[in-house]
């Protein structure tokens, strides 16, 4: 063999070898932190060993909040536009690629994100309402009208028998759930060939003013809201479905509250000031302010109980924060106005 093929074949198996490098270098990695940017209209997907962006995908008008399928393959995105807009965005996580946008037709306003038993379950603020989209129908398959006004953000249980929806402008909680009860098509009004429909109850409860941001604790004997205008959190008691404690929390401008995978924290952010307050969930007293630039939106938590990030919206920037030392560590930019978060493990 001459020396120039040898050095063709060299110089192409270097070459090869540079390319696949680079490509296992943007590969979506087991687990990711998705992070949404409302003015970028993407959605990054973040490796958490290096905290570095692997891919940015386009998601549409106005993101606001991002969920995962159970898999970690796929990830929704609620198009919300304050009611402007009646959309989903569906992102294939694995290929980094855009899949699909769901219409919802009148269900205008969607907002709020959950994935349990296979399905998106979201909030329709505009409409007042609460759905669910089954991917392997590709229909909404479930919609429950809250009676509430601005019904935003949910959480649905794994058995799905349980939902939560905190309602903004009405200043309450809805806690809707099965009654067990399997109505009959006759009784339910409903085509005689169709299945039988399931009943629900609704417990309106009434909390502060501005009610938006809320998480139920890892025990569930507890659901924590965040309310806007009070500047008060509500704690409310899962089985009695009653608020038995307000706490005078000065957090004005609340936006999100999270609690820590061990249930012993409870993070709340604020778009109207520049301080994430962080409050010990046993004791009901505030351990912490930590400084995040001009205001701070969604919240999401490693599952691991390492950190917790933090979307800096005014900033352009998601914030680091160390679970032990509750210390800011470093920052991910992943776009501008990044808001809503998600964790994906596939």
């Amino acid at each position: 063999m001459s020396a120039k093929p040898a050095a063709r074949i060299v110089t192409f198996f270097l070459v090869t070898l540079a390319l696949s490098a680079a490509l296992l270098a943007q590969s979506t990695p087991r687990e990711s932190l998705l992070i949404l940017s409302k003015q970028d209209h993407t959605v990054a997907i973040v490796d958490p060993t290096t905290l570095k962006v692997v891919a940015k995908i386009p998601v549409g008008n106005d993101p606001h909040e991002v969920i995962a399928s159970s898999d970690g393959n796929t990830a929704y995105v609620s198009n919300y536009g304050g009611g402007a807009y009646n959309t989903l965005t569906v992102v294939d996580v694995a290929l980094q690629a855009p899949l699909a946008t769901i219409d919802l037709g009148a269900l205008r306003g969607p907002h709020g994100l959950d994935f349990v038993g296979g399905k998106v379950w979201f909030t329709a603020e505009a409409a007042k309402a609460i759905g669910s989209y089954d991917p392997g129908s590709s229909k909404v398959d479930w919609i429950l009208g809250t009676g509430q006004n601005r019904t935003h953000m949910i959480y649905v249980s794994s058995d799905a028998k349980r939902i939560i929806t905190t309602n903004v402008s009405s200043g309450t909680v809805s806690i809707i759930e099965s009654s067990g009860t399997r109505l009959s098509n006759a009784a339910a009004n409903a085509a005689p060939s169709g299945p039988p429909r399931e009943d629900w109850n609704e417990t309106v409860v009434k909390v502060g003013n501005g009610s938006e941001g809320f998480d139920v604790s890892p025990d569930r004997k507890e659901i924590w809201v965040a309310n806007a205008q009070d500047g008060t959190i509500s704690i409310i008691d899962s089985a009695g479905k009653k608020v038995v404690q307000t706490l005078i929390a000065n957090v004005g401008g609340a936006n999100r509250l999270k609690f820590t995978p061990d249930g012993k924290l409870v993070f709340v952010s604020s778009l109207g000031n520049s301080d994430l307050a962080i409050i010990d969930a046993a004791t009901r007293k505030e351990v912490k302010r930590v400084k995040l630039g001009r205001g701070a939106a969604g919240i999401q938590m490693q599952p691991d109980g390492v950190r917790a990030y933090v979307a800096c919206t005014p900033d352009d920037y998601v914030a680091i924060i160390d679970l032990k030392t509750l210390e800011v560590t470093g920052r991910i930019e992943a776009g501008k106005q990044p808001d809503g978060l998600a964790w994906a493990v596939r």
